[in-house]
């Protein structure tokens, strides 16, 4: 797979998604989420779902853990993801291309 596969999947998973998502909770993540509506004064457990993705998606940018996975179905990073093109060709280097007579350092 590719950078542009990468960006298909995100666009077609967003879509499929929409504005809400249905989670049926276990009994541990209810009572999880009970006490962050009680230790944070909510009782919008909407909002605390919102913070837990937020979280999760932070750390595993930070620790590099979604690189590794990027890496291994689309071989591409996150920052290349964010750049919208591989350190490749950030470098200078271009796809391969039919047009002869792009410029080339």
């Amino acid at each position: 797979m590719s950078l542009d596969h990468l960006f298909t999947d995100v666009d077609n998973a967003a879509a499929d998604l929409g504005d809400e998502v249905a989670v049926e909770l276990d009994a541990e993540t209810r009572n999880e989420l009970a006490l962050l509506s009680a230790a944070y004064g909510t009782d919008d457990p909407d909002e605390l779902l919102r913070r837990a993705v937020h979280g999760l998606f932070q750390r595993v940018v930070e620790t590099g853990n979604i690189d590794f996975h990027l890496r291994s179905e689309y071989d591409c990073t996150y920052d290349e993801f964010l750049a919208g093109m591989s350190y490749d060709e950030m470098a200078g280097g271009y796809p391969e291309s039919d047009d002869d007579r792009r410029y080339q350092f």
